[in-house]
Formats: C-alpha cells, structure tokens, sequence
C-alpha cells in the first residue's frame, strides 16, 4: 500500500509538471515525426509536409464517426432519467471508499456501452458525488471517473474491432494488408479472451481506485458550492400559448422517437 502511494505520487507529479494539453502534445510530435521522416528517408520538406496534408484528409471520415459518437454521448448522458439516476446514485455512499469504487465501476461500465457516453457521464456523476459525499480527494475522484476510459477499445464503440468488422475496400489497406476478410465482433469485442479481461478490470480496477486514497492530511477537497449548476433549467415551451410549428418540432419528443425506432431498423437489417 505504502509503494502504491509512492507511485501513484510519483505520477501525478510527473503528468502535472512535464506533460503538456492535448494539442501542444500532438503538436510537439508532429513536429518531431516531421524531423525524423525527413532525416531518415531523404525525402525533401515539401514532400513531408504534403504527405502529412494529404494524409490528414484521409481522417475526415473517422473523425465524423467519433464526432458523432461524443455528440450522441452527450445527449445521452445529458436525458433527464439519466441525470434522476445519478442523483440518486450519488446519493448512495456514505465514505470516499464506496464513493470512488462506485465512481469507477460506473466510469468502466459506461465506457464499456460506448465512450462518449462514459466520458460526460462520468465525470457529471463525479460532480455529484462530490457534493454529496464529505472527505473524498477531488483529484482521485476526478482520476477514478476517467479511469474507466481503459476498457473502452474493448467494448462496444472500439475503433478497430468496428472497423475490421466491416468488409470494404480499405479494409486491406488499413491493415497494411494483414487482414483480407472482415473480423466479426464475436471475434474481437465478444471473444472469450477479452471478456475474460474486461470482467478483471471491472473487479480489480475499482477496489485499486479506492484503496490509493491518499492520508487524511493529504486529502484535497472542493467546495461543493463550486459544483452548483452553471445554468438554470431550460423552461419547457407551453405549446398552448405558442403553437407554431417550429416551436412543436424543437420541443417534441416525437422526432426522437422516430429516429431511435429508425436506427434500430437499420441495425437490424444490417445485422
């Protein structure tokens, strides 16, 4: 336990002073990937910096299928029943122990359905779990709700097992030409192996979450004021008063429905 902390230490010094936001990180190595391309294969700078353009344009359609699958995570997480069962989960732990095991296994398990779902929500349920429980670190609070972001290549919105599934064209090119036939997802994300995996991180991840808890001297909490909502409850239109069109579309639930029965016939035809 005593080395655990030490590392767990170790690391967040390491990560808070050394590395860098997202975009200066993959700014950095793009440069440095530039550098070593044309030292190493002789290629002029023109020619590097127009392979990595061209190459870049070649992402567009798999960053509107992640670009959906966030936005769709976000509506999700953000349905009113959705936000009724946090509260009351939330509501649930009465020490940090249970509260960061419980934010863990529901990090894994929300990630594990698709991962921009498990990324809103479990950072919204983090929130409320700070409010309502007393004496838990913020930072591994923050960590543990995050931390279920491990499992999510293996579960149901994995880039690569979608994408070796579906027989096309690119397949081969994608693969460098390993792999000549689709993969079916019984293979990859139902396979025994990684079932077997994902069932040990879900035990194992949460119970480590929960016990690297730091001393009580060294515990940093929020405020829970901090955590109020930013914005008030969007007023429901009273479409008695105001009947226009417009206002009904916007607001009704009708559209909605009809696009949740619409995808399940796609996938059920497909499938």
């Amino acid at each position: 336990m005593f080395l655990l902390r030490h590392l767990t230490s170790a690391c967040v010094f390491l990560a808070s002073k050394c590395l860098p936001d997202s975009f200066v990180l993959v700014t950095l190595l793009s440069f440095i990937v530039f550098v070593l391309v044309y030292c190493l294969t002789g290629q002029d700078a023109s020619s590097v910096i127009s392979s990595w353009g061209n190459g870049a344009w070649t992402l567009l359609g798999f960053s509107m299928q992640m670009a959906l699958i966030l936005v769709l995570g976000q509506a999700l997480a953000s349905a009113k029943l959705v936000q009724k069962l946090l509260k009351y989960l939330a509501s649930l732990p009465k020490g940090y122990y249970t509260a960061l095991w419980l934010v863990t296994f529901l990090s894994l398990i929300a990630n594990w359905i698709n991962w921009g779902f498990g990324l809103v929500i479990s950072a919204i349920f983090a929130k409320e779990i700070a409010k309502n429980v007393k004496g838990v670190d913020y930072r591994l609070l923050i960590a543990s709700a995050y931390s279920g972001f491990v499992i999510w290549h293996g579960g149901l919105s994995g880039s690569i097992p979608l994408s070796v599934a579906t027989q096309n064209e690119n397949l081969s090119k994608i693969s460098a030409g390993v792999i000549e036939k689709a993969i079916p997802i019984s293979e990859t994300i139902f396979s025994t192996y990684n079932l077997i995996i994902i069932g040990i991180i879900l035990i194992g991840l949460p119970f480590l979450m929960a016990i690297i808890h730091p001393k009580k001297d060294e515990i940093i909490e929020i405020d829970a004021k901090l955590l109020k909502d930013e914005c008030k409850e969007i007023e429901l239109i009273d479409h008695q008063k105001d009947k226009t069109i417009a206002h009904f579309l916007e607001n009704s639930a009708l559209l909605s429905y009809l696009l949740v029965f619409w995808v399940w016939g796609i996938l059920g035809f497909i499938f």
